[in-house]
């Protein structure tokens, strides 16, 4: 590729980032690094109503927990206060309503070329179009009835207080064919396109024609975006052919549907990004399996660590039917990546986890002994105090786990029996303590089962937990038979 690559991710502000939104932005990112080109981040705030700070400040965050760091844009400060946000780059400002001159600068040479003329129809007036045509079975369409008003026309509907928007004289005839990366040629008959507004009656650009500009202007080489858009492309073309100004390349990634086999939405579970992060996934899990999302490599890899995608991701892996979001395979996937870690760094991975658990505080070295003996289960950084707690906080006793095990038929005496014994074990290692239940059991006639599991559940108020002998050494003899103790007043109270 000789020309050097710029792309943009360019969202609009009004939520937060989603799943579909993140896949955009991740390949973008992938797309600039493979080929060592600027990857851009653009707010494309037309809709006034529904943007806000908040959703701005989110996609910001969003981007930057999964680690897609760009060259030009709004910078993310976290806690910055104050009504703007600093930009770097030099095409700035990257808020496009912070752009509105540019764009009337161009409206008006179109206009002056006769290429977009000042409509005055109403809304209700469109809506009877669109019901019109509804009814008639035809494509909901502008009928372009303000497309030749001479000046009395104009006037007069100016004189009743009519405000004109602004709409693009589209090609009558003809095709508009879209080239792209992805699907190949697409092309759109242009009579069964329309006159779009490029300048609402308010003053501000329209998303279809505000984008052609700023993309023109900050010099993109690759338009890469969802499917939704390709229906925008031809109007876009055309825009770029009036403004006399070479088209970027699009390229437009397949849709992402549920496991149900419809358009990923809220139903199907969490779709923001921050939402995954609060659930206790990985960045890099996220990334790794967004990139999966209607991409693959020629072998069908599945983990990649972040320099591998960089390397390997090309637009000719992209695929043009629908992705498929499965929540367990992104569990799984994040599983493996916990297990890669070692326990220090799964820890500090951990910490919003553990403060909210109140485990900050605990002893470190009894922390990464207690990690270490379930990094093996733990799926989600959620996971961590969860599986943890029960060493440094009170037993909380599950009540199926006291009914099913702890009332079980002579699991007092066994509980009795146990803190009897162990009181005189002097060597507290999980070798020795294996040896002593063991035998314990042997000497009582007892199943493994019938001793195992109670001190389990009198530990730990649970009827899973981390290897029995591992976690009796590192609880401590003290601690072990303070528990032992407690079960069984709990079960024959005084």
């Amino acid at each position: 590729m000789t020309e050097k690559v710029r792309v943009r991710f360019a969202p609009s502000p009004t939520g937060f980032l989603h799943i579909g939104g993140a896949r955009t932005a991740l390949f973008n990112y992938l797309f600039a690094r493979h080929h060592r080109g600027m990857f851009m981040l653009r707010i494309e705030d037309t809709d006034e109503v529904r943007s806000t700070r908040d959703s701005v400040d989110a996609i910001l965050e969003s981007m930057a927990w999964l680690g897609l760091d760009w060259d030009e844009g709004p910078l993310f400060e976290p806690g910055a206060q104050g009504d703007g946000w600093k930009e770097k780059g030099p095409h700035a400002p990257y808020f496009q309503m912070r752009r509105v001159e540019h764009y009337k600068n161009y409206i008006n040479k179109l206009i002056e070329k006769g290429q977009a003329y000042a409509c005055y129809c109403t809304p209700e007036e469109l809506d009877a179009m669109r019901r019109q045509a509804q009814l008639e079975k035809r494509p909901p369409r502008y009928d372009g009835r303000c497309r030749h008003l001479n000046d009395a026309q104009r006037k007069g509907h100016e004189a009743k207080g009519r405000k004109a928007s602004i709409r693009f004289k589209m090609p009558e005839t003809g095709a508009t064919v879209v080239q792209d990366q992805i699907r190949g040629d697409v092309s759109f008959e242009n009579k069964l396109l329309q006159d779009f507004v490029i300048q609402k009656t308010a003053g501000g650009p329209t998303y279809n024609f505000a984008c052609v500009v700023d993309d023109h202007m900050m010099e993109i080489t690759h338009v890469i975006r969802g499917d939704e858009h390709l229906s925008n492309t031809p109007s876009q073309i055309q825009l770029y052919n009036a403004l006399g100004w070479t088209p970027p390349q699009f390229a437009h990634l397949s849709m992402i549907l549920g496991p149900d086999g419809t358009k990923l939405s809220k139903r199907h579970g969490a779709t923001s990004v921050l939402e995954y992060r609060t659930q206790g996934y990985l960045p890099e899990t996220m990334r790794n399996y967004l990139a999966l999302l209607g991409w693959a490599t020629t072998e069908s890899q599945q983990l990649f660590e972040a320099d591998e995608l960089i390397e390997k991701f090309d637009l000719k892996g992209c695929q043009k039917n629908p992705a498929t979001f499965d929540p367990q395979k992104l569990e799984w996937m994040n599983g493996v990546n916990i297990r890669k870690m070692t326990p220090e760094k799964l820890i500090d991975s951990a910490q919003p986890f553990l403060r909210d658990a109140g485990l900050v505080g605990a002893p470190k070295d009894r922390l990464l002994a207690a990690v270490k003996l379930e990094i093996e289960k733990t799926k989600h950084l959620s996971d961590v105090p969860k599986l943890v707690d029960f060493f440094f906080k009170d037993v909380v006793f599950d009540p199926k786990a006291v009914d099913k095990v702890l009332k079980a038929p002579g699991a007092t005496n066994v509980l009795e029996g146990l803190g009897i014994h162990l009181k005189a074990v002097q060597a507290w290692t999980e070798k020795n303590l294996e040896t002593e239940i063991r035998a314990f059991c042997e000497k009582n006639g007892l199943k493994p089962g019938q001793a195992f599991h109670p001190i389990r559940v009198a530990l730990t108020g649970r009827t899973e937990g981390p290897t029995l002998f591992g976690m009796i050494e590192l609880m401590g003899k003290e601690k072990t038979l303070e528990r032992l103790a407690a079960a069984r007043r709990l079960l024959s109270p005084v």
